[in-house]
């Protein structure tokens, strides 16, 4: 693709009815209307934004991010009106998780109106939609005027972005501007879900924990994605387009080869000795070893790979915003191998996990 001047612009959270920053989000704004791409930060992830209901302009996502056209993307809304531009109804109990949880980081797979472009949902009947909770977010998206299609703001398949800087590590040159407001608060992305008729399908865990969506609207079941992905040699027809954002077979990956540790239920004297065990093993097979490191626990003596802190093990919160930092900072420090212990499946532990599962597949 033609190489771009990607702007940067920094807007502060904390002073959004200044000058310098009204003029920032005007300015992506009007890059917005006009076709353009605005990478921006959201409560989970940096997202790479373009009007979704313009083919065309959804057309320069895929193209910056290398992104195949079977994997759809979620569209970012500020208010029901212009939800109502995007889906064509929505359910009592819809409505009850919208209630719940927007704006905040649940998306809802509901039926499209005509207006969305095939493009944006990969031909599906469905589509992807949320409510940013993020200032920066929710005021552009109001200032641009249209729903904005907004997968993460890094290349297909990569450690997915926290900081503006992630975004140009990946994408300076291929977008044309980057809003500047801080590292994200979540860390991981938007839970994506759909209301069925007997239950709750959980095709991304994220941000908004099961048991959360549980309480308020019923019984929640795991989508079982297939083991053979869109386009592979077995398939006699054209690739499938996938059912959801964030159910492809491999993401989230930093260049290092990613190896999760299952460390168990135990106390968490006995998993830091399953943990010291696994890196023992591993240490001397690689020369160049990245461990992310909840604090306090232990390295082999003799370790002389690189360290992550990545936080508190009995705070899922702090693991999960940290969590894409330490696989980009581990890839940046040199890493070939990256060690990571996965935390219980309880709460934003299951999107952890995901993350890092899918991060050690195979390329």
């Amino acid at each position: 693709m033609a190489q771009k001047n990607t702007v940067r612009l920094t807007v502060n959270m904390e002073a959004m009815e200044t000058f310098a920053a009204q003029q920032a989000l005007a300015q992506a704004a009007q890059v917005l209307r006009t076709g353009g791409t605005v990478a921006f930060p959201t409560e989970t992830v940096y997202g790479l934004g373009a009007n979704a209901l313009d083919a065309q302009a959804v057309e320069g996502i895929f193209l910056a991010k290398q992104r195949p056209a079977w994997d759809p993307l979620i569209v970012h809304v500020t208010d029901t009106a212009m939800l109502h531009r995007v889906v064509s109804c929505v359910s009592k109990s819809e409505q009850k998780l919208m209630d719940a949880f927007w704006p905040g980081p649940l998306t809802l797979l509901l039926p499209k109106q005509s207006a969305v472009p095939s493009v944006v949902t990969a031909g599906r009947a469905l589509v992807g939609v949320r409510m940013p909770a993020h200032p920066v977010a929710h005021a552009m998206i109001a200032a641009a005027g249209v729903p904005l299609a907004a997968p993460s703001a890094n290349r297909f398949g990569h450690t997915s972005p926290t900081t503006a800087q992630h975004v140009l590590d990946d994408l300076d040159g291929r977008i044309d501007l980057v809003l500047d407001a801080g590292p994200t608060r979540c860390g991981v992305e938007s839970t994506v879900i759909e209301v069925g008729e007997e239950a709750i399908i959980l095709y991304r865990p994220g941000a908004i924990a099961a048991e959360q969506i549980q309480a308020i609207a019923g019984r929640v079941v795991l989508y079982q994605a297939s083991t053979r992905p869109p386009g592979s040699s077995q398939e006699t027809a054209r690739p499938e387009s996938l059912p959801s954002p964030g159910v492809g077979i491999r993401h989230y990956a930093p260049n290092a080869v990613v190896f999760p540790v299952d460390v168990g239920d135990a106390p968490e004297a006995a998993q830091q000795e399953r943990w010291l065990q696994a890196v023992g093993e591993q240490h001397p097979r690689q020369e160049r070893v990245g461990v992310m490191l909840p604090s306090g626990w232990p390295v082999p003596k003799n370790f002389f790979g690189v360290q992550f802190a990545w936080g508190s093990w009995q705070n899922d919160k702090e693991l999960a915003q940290r969590l894409f930092e330490g696989l980009r900072a581990l890839d940046a420090l040199g890493a070939e191998l990256i060690l990571c212990p996965l935390p219980s499946s309880a709460g934003l532990g299951a999107a952890i996990q995901d993350r890092l599962l899918k991060a050690a597949r195979e390329k």
